[in-house]
This record gives C-alpha cells, sequence and structure tokens, in this order.
C-alpha cells in the first residue's frame, strides 16, 4: 500500500506543472531554436484487438536501428529530443501523411469502430452501480456532458499533436512523445528542462491507469466465478480465497510474452462486451416490468460525495485518449480525426448511458457487479457470464503487457544477461512479483466500483483532462495566441480548475470509502466533504 500511494504522487506533479505554468510564463523569454538533431522514427501500426492491445501502440517507440526481445517484441527505443524547427505557416504547410511509413491506412469508418472498441472495456460493466452512486437520471445527464468533454479533451489532443508534427517536423508521435515535444519546443525556456519530466509524469499515469484496470479485471472475473460456484454446488466460499485461486491461472496466461497469441481474443472479449450490453437492456426490461418499477420512480440525485465517485466511474468507462494518437497516426486522412471522435464517442457514450441506465433501472438497488451476476439463471445467462470471466481473463493478460513494457524498460537497465542467468527468466520474475502486488491488492479491496472510482479520479482526470489542455495551451501560446481577452488562457484554468476538483474531491472520496469498505462499515453519511466541512 504504502508503496502504490507514494508512486501514486508522481502524476500529480503534472497538476502543479500545470498550476505553475500559468504564472512562470509572463516572466520568460522566447527561446531560440536549437541545432536539429536526428529524428526518431515511429511505426505504429494499428491491429483490431480490443482495449487493451490499442492501447499497446500508443506506448510503443520503435528506433530505426530497431531493438527487439527475445519474444519478437520491439523495445522501447531511448527517448528522442525535439527541436523547434518550423513556424508559421511553413510548420502549417508541413505535409506529415507523405512523412509516415508506407502501410495500410484506416478510413474514418474503420478508426471510428477501432476507438469505440478500445474505450468499451470492463469499465463498463459496472457503470450501473454509478449510476446507483450518483442517481438516475443525474447521472443520464452528466454521462453524456462527461461524454463529451473526454471527447473533445481527445480532439485537442489529436490537434496538438498535428500542430507538433509541423513544428518539430515529426511525422507522428505517441502520447508521450507528444508531452516532451510540447515543453521542449514551447517558449518558456524555465519548462523546457521539466520535458522529461513531464513525459515520465504520462508514463507513470499510464501505468497506474492500466495495473489497477488489472485489479478491477481480476476481481471481476473472481465475481464471476464465485457466482458460477454458489449456482452449481450451493456453496459459497470466500471471495478473497478465490481472488488468490484465480492469480493461479492469470501468472500461466501472463508468461506469454508474445502478443500475436493473445490479441485475436480481444476481438471475441469486444463481442461479449457488445451481448452483455444488449442482454442488459432485454433483462433489464423484463425484471424493472415484473417488479412494476417505473424509471421515475428511481432516484433522481443521491448525494455530492456519491456524484463525485459517479464521475471517476463514468471517465473510466469511456476514456480513451491513450489511443487517440495511434489511431490518428493510420488514418488516410488524419486532418478528420474530428469525424473520428464524433462517431466514435457517440457509440461508447450510447453503450455507456444504455447499460448503466437499464442495469441500475432494471435491477434496481440490490444490482450487483459485474451486470452479468444481476441477470437470471438461464443456460445462456450462464454461458454468458462464464464467457465473461474467460474474455476479462484474456484481457487481464493483454492489459498487464503494456504497464509492464513501461516499468520493465526502466528495470531491466539494472540486469545483464550472463551465463547462468538469462534476461527473459528475470523478466518472468518479476513479472509474477508484480502479478502478486495487484493480486494483494485486490484481495485487500476486492470491490471493483469502489477501485474504479479511485483509478478513474486520479489517474484519467490527469491523462484524459489536464495533460492535453496544458499541451494546447503551450503549442498555441504564440501561435495563433490566446485570443481576444485571452480566452485560450481561461478555457485552460476552467479545465484545469474542473480536473483538479474532480481529481482531488474524487480520489479522497473513493479512498475513504475504500477504508471503510476494508473496515467492514457500511457507509450512511452523505459525503466525507459534508461532514468534515
Amino acid at each position: 500500500m504504502h508503496l502504490n500511494i507514494s508512486i501514486a504522487v508522481i502524476p500529480s506533479t503534472s497538476s502543479l506543472l500545470a498550476i505553475l505554468t500559468v504564472a512562470a510564463v509572463a516572466r520568460e523569454s522566447p527561446s531560440d531554436a536549437a541545432s536539429p538533431t536526428g529524428r526518431v522514427s515511429y511505426y505504429l501500426e494499428i491491429i483490431v484487438a480490443g482495449e487493451a492491445y490499442m492501447k499497446i501502440l500508443d506506448v510503443r517507440r520503435i528506433s530505426e536501428s530497431g531493438s527487439y526481445g527475445a519474444g519478437g517484441e520491439p523495445r522501447p527505443a531511448r527517448e528522442p529530443t525535439y527541436t523547434l524547427k518550423a513556424t508559421g505557416d511553413a510548420a502549417k504547410n508541413y505535409d506529415f501523411l507523405a512523412a509516415r511509413p508506407p502501410g495500410k491506412r484506416q478510413t474514418i469508418i474503420e478508426a471510428s469502430g477501432h476507438l469505440a472498441k478500445s474505450a468499451l472495456g470492463a469499465g463498463i460493466c459496472v457503470i450501473h452501480m454509478g449510476f446507483k452512486n450518483c442517481g438516475l437520471w443525474t447521472a443520464f445527464v452528466l454521462s453524456i456532458f462527461l461524454g463529451l468533454l473526454v471527447g473533445y479533451c481527445m480532439y485537442v489532443l489529436a490537434k496538438s499533436a498535428q500542430k507538433a508534427y509541423g513544428m518539430s517536423q515529426t511525422a507522428e508521435m505517441s502520447y508521450p512523445d507528444l508531452a516532451q515535444c510540447a515543453f521542449e519546443i514551447c517558449k518558456f525556456n524555465g519548462l523546457k528542462k521539466w520535458a522529461r519530466a513531464f513525459r515520465y509524469c504520462v508514463d507513470v499515469t499510464i501505468m497506474l491507469d492500466l495495473f489497477g484496470a488489472c485489479c478491477c479485471y481480476q476481481i471481476i472475473i473472481s465475481k464471476t466465478v464465485l457466482d458460477t460456484i454458489k449456482h452449481f454446488t450451493g456453496n459459497e466460499p470466500n471471495l478473497r480465497i478465490v481472488i488468490l485461486l484465480v492469480a493461479i491461472p492469470i501468472i500461466l496466461l501472463c508468461m506469454i510474452r508474445t502478443l500475436k497469441y493473445l490479441a485475436p481474443f480481444s476481438i471475441v472479449a469486444d463481442l461479449v462486451i457488445v451481448t452483455v450490453a444488449i442482454c442488459t437492456v432485454v433483462y433489464g426490461i423484463q425484471n424493472a416490468t415484473y417488479d412494476n418499477r417505473s424509471p421515475f420512480d428511481m432516484p433522481v440525485f443521491t448525494s455530492f460525495g456519491k456524484m463525485l465517485i459517479f464521475i471517476s466511474n463514468c471517465v473510466f468507462a469511456m476514456e480513451g485518449v491513450g489511443v487517440t494518437l495511434p489511431i490518428e497516426n493510420n488514418m488516410k486522412e488524419p486532418k478528420k480525426i474530428g469525424l473520428v471522435l464524433i462517431y466514435g464517442m457517440g457509440i461508447i457514450i450510447i453503450m455507456v448511458v444504455t447499460v448503466g441506465f437499464f442495469g441500475y433501472w432494471g435491477f434496481g438497488d440490490l444490482c450487483q457487479e459485474p451486470v452479468t451476476l444481476n441477470f437470471p439463471t438461464t443456460g445462456f445467462a450462464i454461458f454468458l457470464k462464464i464467457s465473461l470471466a474467460a474474455m476479462v481473463w484474456v484481457t487481464f493478460a493483454l492489459n498487464f503487457w503494456v504497464p509492464f513494457e513501461l516499468a520493465w524498460d526502466y528495470i531491466k537497465k539494472r540486469h545483464r544477461s550472463t551465463e547462468k542467468i538469462n534476461i527473459n527468466n528475470i523478466e518472468r520474475i518479476y513479472r509474477i512479483i508484480f502479478i502478486i502486488a495487484i493480486t494483494l491488492v485486490s484481495v485487500i479491496f476486492p470491490d471493483a466500483n469502489k477501485l474504479v472510482a479511485v483509478i478513474g479520479s486520479f489517474c484519467l482526470t490527469n491523462m484524459g483532462f489536464i495533460y492535453p489542455a496544458l499541451i494546447e495551451l503551450l503549442l498555441d501560446w504564440d501561435d495563433p495566441g490566446l485570443g481576444k481577452m485571452k480566452w485560450r488562457l481561461w478555457r485552460f484554468l476552467a479545465i484545469l480548475i474542473f480536473s483538479v476538483f474532480v481529481m482531488v474531491l474524487g480520489t479522497i472520496e473513493g479512498v475513504v470509502d475504500l477504508i471503510k469498505f476494508l473496515q467492514g462499515k457500511t457507509s450512511t453519511r452523505e459525503s466525507f466533504w459534508v461532514d468534515h466541512f
């Protein structure tokens, strides 16, 4: 616990950097363009493989010479350094599409589908609990608002990247690349030295987000296994014991280091999730009709604290910022990324609102997580529950691969292969250590809904809102400028204030709920903030 808390402080420094930027830029002088350096090329290939594998593409950085592990997977190259090479029309006219490596490109429809598939993961299976926490109709409205805000920030990230391509004369970038580039080519000398730190903030945020998602996956698998055992035997073993036992097949699966053996299963996982959404509507309506429960009888609003928890849950279920740049990098018409976000986020909002609304209204205040536990005990419903558990098991391995590769890139520098010790065996040992750590967190806090709330509040407000807004402000400061009455600066401050508000209050609210859960207490309080302030 102490290790996780100490690491979790790192991304919050980005919020501090964002605040300091506003105070520091006024006294900084424009920087001179540095001499050109060698450009690192990137080749990010989108494969339709679902949520986790799509996120992998955002963090792979492959050098021109290439560096590959024994499993055939590319290892991250040393982070590049960016310099300001063009401004004005020269930057705007840079043809980054022509400079990209040849390969199959996606149409707008294909890219929209990839975006929707990447964002709709396990978070949608617990979103109905967020509706329950917040109140049906308040959650309904907030879901739409948050979906639009998430989509807007993804658009900001993509357009900022296209501007950075021209200014640095670079064909394509990942999210961490763009974070570093924005600091290195901005006009404020005082911020340039923080470029690597900002990049590491993005890396650590991604790791915390995806390792935390792995905890949620393990809990969802374990609860489904527990429900199946209870149905067939009548016995109900302890959930924490089931989580420990589930760790064994997870460890075995995560020993596979080559993604090509895992990626196809994620496509099936997407189909299972769509089926779950459809069944939620069908079974929800049947159950609500049987109980004679109208949606207008449901609570409109519960409390301020629970609303913060819902915002975190909703952002977790909708966030696709990690795949925005890989999708843009592989489009036939990357300047039409706005249409992709409209179509893709439209699908995401509809799916999240559908599962959340019908999952809560249909099954009422006694609803459980994941949403499949509320389904009837028919043969098809049981098969769907088992299928979901199996697919989440495979998705765990895919999702785990991404943050572990980021962490391993730093860890492996401390180890070397010898005649007696193989570096690949050391990597497997660390994989087991990380999975044990994930399992311990899941055993201590076996509530996916509460974990999702903390992850959404802390990680995704940074990665989805604060980082893109800060990057855009730095790149737009001189061209096109802050605008009339400095409206671009005020827009950034509005996003920053909202994000810090949700991050700080939501994280504390979520952590307090986790502590209450750990103590075995059922909280009847309205809100930590209402009770104490």
